[in-house]
Order: structure tokens, then C-alpha cells, then sequence
């Protein structure tokens, strides 16, 4: 029926049909009766194909509308992204019809009076559920209201009896129950109540929840889990392993981990050297179609934020015998390397095995013997594996060697570990270290993870890849826009610039006032990693083939492949695999992807909270930071801790400021600027838990002050 109403509308041309010429005419073609009619035309128009208007009817392509999808809600205007082409339209406040992000609307084009096209909204097609977190006020008259965090500027009211025991300023999930013509007039319930907003950790939760990352799981997966509470490992289950018990293999991750998901052995040979990257065989215990498997596909990752995880598998699993503890028998799928003298990847097979790990090394204890600064007690913990971290440190140095050499993007991140007293109260916040043992360590996992997708491309079986792209054109120009102004030569940062290119102009900045300009505007340019069942290759990494193998504890792609290989190496055939995989691996690669993306917008906005919580007892004092990045509405500033804040605008020194895009503020009376990268004095003003804004306001520097 709804191919028939559109058929009938294109016929028509450019004529409105009134209901019922439009009813007559289709079911002259079409049999079916009149109720099959109104429920096709209602799909139509709701998902914005067909235009109703003052009572009549006519194709969206036929006129000057245009179906959009809100995009932004901000207090005075918004932004709406056509859906049948790649355009954005603004959209004054007023003209909004009070849509939120998601609605779909139909909007009819004016005349621009900016750099955009501009629009009204005349009619919503479809109106998208809208569950939110916010801060929660009661009002006068035992009215009360919520103002969102993100969804859109407006408070919007609570209906009566809804409140849901909120007190004022709380966190709150809500829904709107009921909407209007206007963004006033919209309705809500309070779904569930977490605490004071000026708790992180109340904060913390609301944002988990409105990401639809559980804290909990459902009974039927602790049932299943429970049943692996107490396993071992068992003669039976090391039939048909290959036993690698007696080798010298042990894993390194922080102090505080208990999901142990990788071990390392290495051995020098006449070949070169035969490295050893060991993984839990998680896919021998999650079993396809079960409650654990369905879970853990659900949430996709586990998620770390302050000092909590909310881990993608029970603790009975990933705690537990999915975990490689030290000095007990442990299932592993092994990937076996053999690499030649300079550090290249020559040979690999993929084993089922099973180890006992010697020892759980620690990062920090191995960067002091490997840095000859170890005490008794840590020379006598690693005494068994000593020889083998030292040649661990010879080939680690030749992979990162080659790393560079190929021109892998070495851009700098700040990574930030929150420390929390009894009462889950952020009372620091420190930099997040990186010595060589974590580097060595990521250097023989990405040796593991490039090995399994050449596996996979050679045998031309279904997979889940991970890809980056190469950066859009859009973003290279300015990049390249930036390079020049800098007075950098920018003529290779055009589309197909390679990674060695870019690698080398951030090369050349380190020492420079720009270095951090060049930093932060390469890690702008840079696509989103993400999987695929497609190995179009890694941009950042300048590697044709990669995967994420390591992690099946954490990751539910690289369960995905241990899934996928162990049919593989069990001998089952390609066609089959094709059959039994090839819908599993999209699958898996799409819903990864999606959830990644939450997973660490969740994760930011967490510690972001918490950053603001400690900000809160130091207001008032003064800090040396780094201009970070540059806005239409003031600079941030990160400090050394990787706190970041907010220079408003508002808040500069007096002056006739000019704004360059992403690069500076120049104050055209004194020449004074804000330039990204310039060492800068701030005070913190302002630190609001439930947003996670800090604000600063600029002091003089301590020699201007002499």
C-alpha cells in the first residue's frame, strides 16, 4: 500500500491530493482496504516521505520542504540535518515547534541570513523518545522542573505526582511524557533518582544510566555465571592443547587489575625471536547463544571510569577462571610469532593452549628493574623471568623501531587516574604514567592483533576488523590552513597524505612553541576508529591488516574472533565458516562500534565529573596550565593533573579581542594573545559537578608580577 500511495502522489506532479482523491485513487490499484491505507499513509508521513499539509497531501520531493533530523537544541536556535542530502540548516529558536535532538521534522526552506541555509520547522514527523538526565528544582506552588544536561537550554516542567521523591537538586533520569508546540510547554516524569548533583558519584550513575550501560546483571547470566564460580582446569580440558606449562610466561598490567586477559613468553632462536602473546580462551567458557554470550554482545565493552569498571562479563569470569592468575593451569588461545632479527612479523599460527603464568608482573615494579632501580623484593618476585624481560626489552625497542619508521602517528593524549578516599570522593587527580614495560606490552599486543587479521585475510574468512580511515578532506584543509599560518609548509596535506607525511611534521614541531598547536590539530583530523567485517586497513598504525585479539575478557570484538578462529583451527571449512559467521560478524562489528562510541562518552563524561568534584575544594587557588584548545566562546586551559577549564570570553583581560578559528585570541589594541600551546596563570572560579565545567579566569603570571 505505501508503494502504491507513493506511486499515486508522483503521479499526480506537483498537485496536492485531498484525503479522499488520495484514498480513491490507491485503492484503484491496490486491494487492500481502508485501514491498510491509513496506517501505510501514517508511516509515510511520520517518516517524513509525504508532506501534510492543511489537509492535503504531496511527495517531500515535490516541494520546497525538506525532511531534517534535529540535530542541536540550544536556547535561541538549533540545527537540523537534511536526511535525503549531506546539509545542514539552521533553525531559529522560534521556529523550532519546541522539536528535540532525534525528532524528525519537516522543514521548509527561507532565505539565509548567515552562513547556513535557514529553515522553519512547519510540522514533526516523527517525534523520537526522549529519556534525560538533569538537575532536578522544585518551584513555587508545588510546581517543579528539571534543567537537562545536554538534551536541550529549556527547563522543562514535571508533570504533578511525578517528581518520583526527587529533592531539590538532585540528579534525576527523566522522560518527557507530553509535548507541545513549544519547548516551555513540554511535559516530564522522573524515572530514577541518584543523589545531589554536586555528587560525582550520584552523577556518575545518572550518566551510566541515560547510556544504558547496566551496573548489573540480569538473574539468568549470575545463574550461568555462578555455575563457573569454582572451575578449574581439568585434564579433560587440556585434550587436544597444546601444553605450555613449562614455558617461562607471565603477564604485566597495573597493581589493581584482576581481569588478567593477556601473558607474554619470548625465546631467542637461530630464526630470530619467537614471541608468544597468550590470551584467555574466554570463548571456551561464554558459549554462543547463552545468557553470558547475549550479555556481553548487549554491552559490548566494559566500561572504566574513576576507580570503578563495569565489566562486559561476572566477576566469576573475569576475575575468575577466565582470568590468568599467577601459579594456577589456564585455557589460552596463544598467538606463536616468529619475528626476524630487525623485528619483523616472518611467520605465526594460532594455538589452543594451556599455561600457568609465573608471576603477575606490575608495570611500575618492571620499569624499576628493567630501568636497573629495582629493590630485593622485586629482583626476587621476577627472578624466573628476568632473562626473558631483558630480551623482551631488545625487541620491544626493535617494534617500536619499525613503529616509527613507518611513520605511526605518535600523538599525545592526557589520560587521567582519579583517586577516590572511603566515601568515593575524588581527592586527586594525577596523570596517568606510561613507562616502558606499558609500552612494550602494547608493542607485542598490536604484533598479536596484526598476525590475526593476516590470518584472517589470507584464509578469506568472516572477521571483525578494526579500521581507521583516512582523515576527510575537510579536515586536512584545515589542517593544512592551520600548518600555514603557522608558517609550517603544508603543500603534501592533501587527501591521500600518507601517515609518514604527517608523522613527520609532528616530528619536526616537538621543541617548538606549536608543538602542542600541531598536536591537538592532527588528533582533530584524525577519523574515529572503529570494526568492520571489511579489513580496509589502519590509517593511524600504517598497517593493512588489524584486529583487536587481545582482549575478550573486555571487548566483545575479540571474543568475536576468538569465536571465529577457533572453528578455524578446529578445521571447520570456509564455506561453512561463511555460513555460521558471516552474519555474526557484521553484526558484531556494527553493535561493537556503537557501543564503543557510548562506552567513551560515558568514561569522559565520569571522570569529567569527578575532575570538577576535586576542583570544588580548591577554588580560589592559582594554577599554571597550557591553553589546550581554542572556542567561539574562550580558551581552556589543561593543567599539569589533566584538569581542564573554561576561559570565557567575558572573563579576558580588557581589551578588542578577534577570534582565529581553533587557533588564537589577538587583543588588536596591546597585540596581547591566547594562542594554544602558550603557558598561561588561572585561577578556578567555578567547578559544577552535574556538568563537569570547570571555569578559570586568567591571573598574572608570577614575573609580571615583580
Amino acid at each position: 500500500m505505501k508503494e502504491t500511495i507513493l506511486w499515486v502522489l508522483k503521479k499526480s506532479n506537483k498537485k496536492a491530493l485531498q484525503l479522499e482523491a488520495l484514498l480513491s485513487e490507491a485503492k484503484r490499484s491496490c486491494k487492500e482496504g481502508a485501514a491498510a491505507f491509513h496506517a501505510a499513509l501514517e508511516e509515510l508521513v511520520r517518516t517524513g516521505q509525504v508532506v501534510k499539509l492543511r489537509g492535503t497531501y504531496r511527495l517531500i520531493t515535490r516541494t520546497r520542504y525538506r525532511r531534517c533530523q534535529v540535530v542541536k537544541v540550544a536556547q535561541s536556535f538549533g540545527f537540523v540535518k537534511d536526511m535525503d542530502a549531506d546539509k545542514e540548516y539552521f533553525i531559529p529558536g522560534r521556529a523550532l515547534m519546541g522539536a528535540m535532538p532525534g525528532d524528525i521534522v519537516i522543514v521548509e526552506l527561507g532565505p539565509s541570513r548567515g552562513d547556513l541555509p535557514e529553515g522553519e520547522v512547519i510540522s514533526l514527523a516523527y517525534a523520537k523518545p526522549q529519556i534525560f538526565t538533569g538537575v532536578f528544582y522544585k518551584g513555587r506552588n508545588g510546581s517543579s522542573e528539571i534543567e537537562p544536561d545536554t538534551l536541550s537550554r529549556f527547563p522543562i516542567a514535571v508533570e504533578k505526582g511525578c517528581t518520583g521523591g526527587a529533592q531539590n537538586g538532585d540528579k534525576v533520569l527523566a522522560e518527557i511524557t507530553r509535548r507541545g508546540k513549544r519547548h516551555y510547554e513540554h511535559k516530564s516524569q522522573v524515572l530514577q533518582v541518584f543523589g545531589s548533583s554536586d555528587s560525582a558519584e550520584a552523577c556518575t550513575k545518572a550518566i551510566l544510566a541515560v547510556n544504558d550501560i547496566p551496573l548489573f546483571f540480569p538473574e539468568e547470566v549470575l545463574e550461568e555465571a555462578a555455575a563457573l564460580a569454582d572451575a578449574t582446569v581439568s585434564e579433560e580440558d587440556c585434550a587436544g592443547r597444546l601444553d605450555l606449562r613449562d614455558w617461562p610466561i607471565f603477564t604485566i598490567d597495573s597493581a589493581d587489575t584482576k581481569d588478567i586477559d593477556d601473558a607474554i613468553s619470548l625465546k631467542i632462536t637461530d630464526r630470530g625471536y619467537e614471541l608468544g602473546v597468550h590470551i584467555a580462551d574466554v570463548s571456551h567458557y561464554v558459549k554462543e547463544h547463552s545468557h553470558l554470550d547475549e550479555e556481553a554482545f548487549s554491552r559490548g565493552t566494559s566500561v572504566y571510569y574513576g576507580n570503578s569498571v563495569v565489566p562486559m562479563l561476572p566477576k566469576e569470569l573475569s576475575n575468575g577462571i577466565c582470568s590468568l592468575n599467577p601459579q594456577v593451569d589456564r585455557l589460552a588461545f596463544s598467538a606463536l610469532m616468529v619475528l626476524d632479527s630487525s623485528g619483523a612479523l616472518q611467520d605465526y599460527s594460532f594455538r589452543k593452549t594451556v599455561i600457568r603464568s609465573r608471576v603477575k608482573g606490575v608495570y611500575r615494579e618492571i620499569n624499576a628493574l628493567l630501568a636497573g632501580e629495582a629493590d630485593d623484593e622485586i629482583l626476587e618476585k621476577y627472578k624466573e623471568v628476568a632473562p626473558s624481560l631483558r630480551q623482551m626489552e631488545k625487541l620491544a625497542t626493535l617494534l617500536t623501531k619499525r613503529h616509527h619508521d613507518r611513520g605511526s602517528l605518535d600523538l599525545e593524549t592526557a589520560e587521567s587516574k582519579i583517586i577516590l578516599n572511603e566515601n568515593n570522593v575524588a581527592i586527586d587527580v594525577q596523570p596517568r604514567g606510561r613507562g616502558f614495560s606499558e609500552q612494550m606490552i602494547e608493542e607485542f599486543m598490536l604484533c598479536a592483533n596484526e598476525a590475526a587479521a593476516t590470518l584472517a585475510k589470507k584464509a578469506d574468512i568472516p572477521f571483525v576488523y578494526r579500521v581507521h580511515e583516512d582523515p576527510s578532506e575537510e579536515k586536512l584543509a584545515s589542517l593544512a590552513t592551520l600548518l600555514r599560518t603557522l608558517g609550517i609548509d603544508a603543500k603534501e596535506v592533501v587527501p591521500g597524505v600518507r601517515p609518514l607525511q604527517l608523522s613527520k611534521l609532528l616530528e619536526a614541531s616537538k621543541g617548538t612553541p606549536y608543538h602542542i598547536l600541531v598536536n591537538h590539530q592532527l588528533l582533530r583530523s584524525m577519523a574515529k576508529a572503529k570494526y568492520s567485517e571489511e579489513g580496509t586497513g589502519h590509517f593511524g598504525l600504517v598497517l593493512q591488516n588489524y584486529s583487536h585479539f587481545t582482549s575478550p575478557i573486555r571487548r566483545y570484538p575479540d571474543l568475536s574472533i576468538h569465536r571465529i578462529l577457533s572453528a578455524y583451527v578446529g578445521g571447520l571449512g570456509g564455506e561453512k565458516l561463511e555460513q555460521r559467521f558471516s552474519k555474526f560478524a557484521h553484526a558484531s562489528a556494527q553493535h561493537s562500534s556503537d557501543r564503543e562510541l557510548k562506552a567513551m562518552a560515558a568514561e569522559r563524561e565520569c571522570d569529567d565529573a569527578y575532575k570538577a568534584e576535586y576542583m570544588q575544594q580548591h577554588l580560589g587557588e592559582r594554577f599554571e596550565g597550557v591553553i589546550s584548545s581554542v572556542a567561539p566562546h574562550g580558551v581552556y586551559v589543561q593543567l599539569p593533573n589533566t584538569v581542564e577549564g573554561l576561559v570565557r570570553t567575558a572573563d579576558f583581560p580588557v581589551g578588542n579581542y578577534t577570534y582565529e578559528e581553533n587557533l588564537e585570541y589577538r587583543d588588536s589594541l596591546t597585540g596581547r594573545r591566547f594562542r594554544i600551546g602558550d603557558l598561561v596563570s588561572v585561577q578556578a572560579v567555578r567547578a559544577e559537578v552535574s556538568s563537569g565545567h570547570v571555569d578559570f579566569v586568567f591571573v598574572p603570571q608570577k614575573e609580571d608580577e615583580q
